[in-house]
């Protein structure tokens, strides 16, 4: 199954993302990773979506219908920035505190807590980065940890694009670009 990641920007409304988010759920889909935030235009905000499903036109079509939705796109395949933040809490001694830490800024982490038996590094990279530091740190035992799930732009000047669709009297419509 290969993972989609939609982007989709929403009226910052009650009830807009269980709406939007229940489309892929009555469907099926599996969500990997949801990320949800503000975006550059107030009262919208901006929903990265990684669903794992071999196609998911039908209900990107449909999620595009919603209300509360402005644009879609499935940037799968666009040259994307993909970024992704993880908390890890590790358990440490004495012994392995310096080498946890020199380890952290070999990945350009961040030590943000140490206490006596643990330390919460803070790393954001690439989801495949992420998921390398997260190996790197099993062997510490990691007592505790909280990704916040990919968040991705289109790269280059252009916004992402809004996705295209067959309306039901057969004209095909884009949706609105906004800048």
């Amino acid at each position: 199954m290969k993972k989609h990641t939609i982007v989709a920007l929403m009226q910052d409304q009650p009830g807009a993302l269980n709406r939007a988010v229940s489309l892929f759920r009555r469907r099926g889909y599996n969500i990997a990773s949801l990320a949800v935030g503000h975006s550059e235009t107030p009262g919208i905000s901006r929903m990265t979506l990684v669903v794992e499903s071999d196609d998911v036109e039908q209900v990107v079509k449909q999620l595009y219908r919603l209300i509360d939705v402005v644009k879609v796109s499935d940037v799968t395949d666009d040259p994307t920035v993909d970024r992704e933040m993880a908390l890890t809490k590790v358990h440490t001694t004495s012994a392995t505190r310096a080498e946890i830490a020199t380890l952290a800024d070999i990945f350009d982490a961040k030590v943000v807590d140490v206490s006596t038996n643990t330390m919460i590094i803070e790393m954001t990279g690439t989801p495949a980065k992420v998921d390398n530091f997260v190996e790197v740190m099993r062997p510490f035992g990691i007592k505790e940890m909280m990704r916040t799930g990919r968040i991705a732009m289109v790269r280059g000047t252009n916004t992402h694009r809004g996705a295209e669709y067959v309306e039901s009297n057969g004209h095909v419509a884009t949706g609105a670009v906004l800048n």
